[in-house]
C-alpha cells in the first residue's frame, strides 16, 4: 500500500482495543470479562468457576492456545469478544515449548536468559494473533493476568514495591506495549492504626467491598491507557465501555466563522 497523505487516519481509528487486566485472585476479572459481548474463552487455567461462558477446552499446551486464536480467525462465527484467561498461566506453556522446540528439558538450560529471550518470538507471535482477530475479525481483545508485588527499583528514588503483572520482565515489558490498555483490578482500601498494648500501633487495611478498576500508571502499581481515560473506575464492563465512549467523542473544535465572531 502506497503511504501518501490520502492515507493519513483522522481522528484515530475505530478499532476495539486490546484490554489486559491484572489483580488478585477473586477481585472480579473473569466476570468483567464475561459481561463483555458474545465472549468466547480461551483458558490456560480452570478459573471460570460458576460462570458459564463459551470456552474452549482448558489449554494444556501452547499449539492448543495457537489453534484456538486459528480457528477464530478462519471460521464463521457470532463472538465478539476473545477472552484469554490467563497471560500468567500461559507464560510455563511458553516456556514448555521453547523447550521442546530447542531439544532442552527446561528453558533454564538455555543458558542465562537465552530462553527467555526466545520465549519473546512466542509471545510475538501470540500478541499477533490476538490483534488479527481484533483487526479482521472486529472482536475485543481482553487479556487477563494474576498480579505479584515486586519490588520496583527507581532511578529516582529508593527501591519500592509495587504491583506488577504476574509475568517475565521481558513479556511484561512486551504486553505493556502492546496491549492499547492496562487496568489493575483491587479493592479500596482504607487504613486504620490501632493500639494493640503498650502504645504500639499497628496498620489494617479495611475494605469496602467495593471494586476498583485502575487505568492511569501510580507507583503502587502497573497501568496505562492510550485513550485518556479516568483514573480509576468501578471494576465493571458497563463502567469500562461508558469511559470508552466518553473519551472518543470528538472534540469539538471552533470553527474559523467563530474564532471570527468571538
Amino acid at each position: 500500500m502506497a503511504i501518501n497523505l490520502a492515507s493519513i487516519q483522522k481522528g484515530g481509528h475505530n478499532k476495539p482495543p486490546i484490554v489486559a487486566i491484572h489483580g488478585g485472585p477473586g477481585i472480579g476479572k473473569t466476570t468483567l470479562a464475561a459481561s463483555a459481548p458474545a465472549p468466547i474463552f480461551i483458558c490456560t487455567e480452570d478459573g471460570l468457576g460458576k460462570l458459564t461462558p463459551d470456552a474452549f477446552p482448558v489449554a494444556t499446551a501452547w499449539t492448543e492456545v495457537l489453534g484456538a486464536i486459528g480457528t477464530l480467525y478462519q471460521e464463521p462465527h457470532e463472538y465478539r469478544t476473545v477472552v484469554v484467561d490467563s497471560l500468567s498461566a500461559l507464560e510455563p506453556l511458553i516456556w514448555r515449548q521453547v523447550a521442546q522446540d530447542t531439544n532442552k528439558a527446561n528453558i533454564e538450560d538455555l543458558g542465562y536468559g537465552k530462553g527467555h529471550v526466545l520465549a519473546l518470538d512466542y509471545w510475538s507471535q501470540f500478541l499477533d494473533g490476538i490483534a488479527a482477530l481484533r483487526d479482521s475479525k472486529g472482536m475485543v481483545p481482553i487479556l487477563l493476568a494474576h498480579s505479584d508485588v515486586i519490588r520496583y527499583d527507581s532511578p529516582e528514588v529508593d527501591p519500592y514495591d509495587r504491583y506488577q503483572i504476574k509475568l517475565s520482565k521481558r513479556a511484561s515489558h512486551l504486553l505493556c506495549e502492546r496491549a492499547d490498555v492496562i487496568g489493575f483490578a483491587s479493592w479500596r482500601t482504607h487504613v486504620i492504626k490501632q493500639e494493640v498494648g503498650f502504645k504500639k500501633m499497628v496498620a489494617r487495611g479495611v475494605g469496602t467491598g467495593e471494586r476498583l478498576l485502575h487505568l492511569v500508571g501510580r507507583p503502587a502499581y502497573v497501568a496505562k491507557n492510550r485513550y485518556g481515560l479516568p483514573e480509576t473506575i468501578p471494576l465493571s464492563w458497563q463502567d469500562f465501555t461508558a469511559a470508552m465512549a466518553e473519551a472518543l467523542q470528538p472534540v469539538n473544535k471552533p470553527t474559523q466563522q467563530t474564532k471570527r465572531t468571538a
